[in-house]
């Protein structure tokens, strides 16, 4: 086993593109001027929320995937 720590593109461009979505996301929310997308939560924990959370929960989808077998790696 080389580095189990290793991080392949589909995970990290699925990491970014979440961190991209939820701070739009979060930017709407404070433009919009009332900061009730997700209801009573403080708005400064709001953009936490939408930042971290969708980004953490792609990481682990694509951590956690199958990868597609590379037969030309074998050789």
């Amino acid at each position: 086993m080389a580095n189990a720590w290793i991080v392949e593109t589909k995970v990290v461009a699925s990491t970014l593109a979440s961190a991209g979505v939820g701070t739009a996301i979060a930017v709407l929310n404070d433009v919009q001027a009332h900061s009730e997308l997700l209801g009573s939560i403080p708005a400064p924990i709001q953009v936490v929320v939408l930042v971290l959370i969708p980004t953490a929960t792609a990481f682990l989808a694509g951590w956690r995937a199958k990868h597609t077998p590379r037969p030309d790696l074998g050789k």
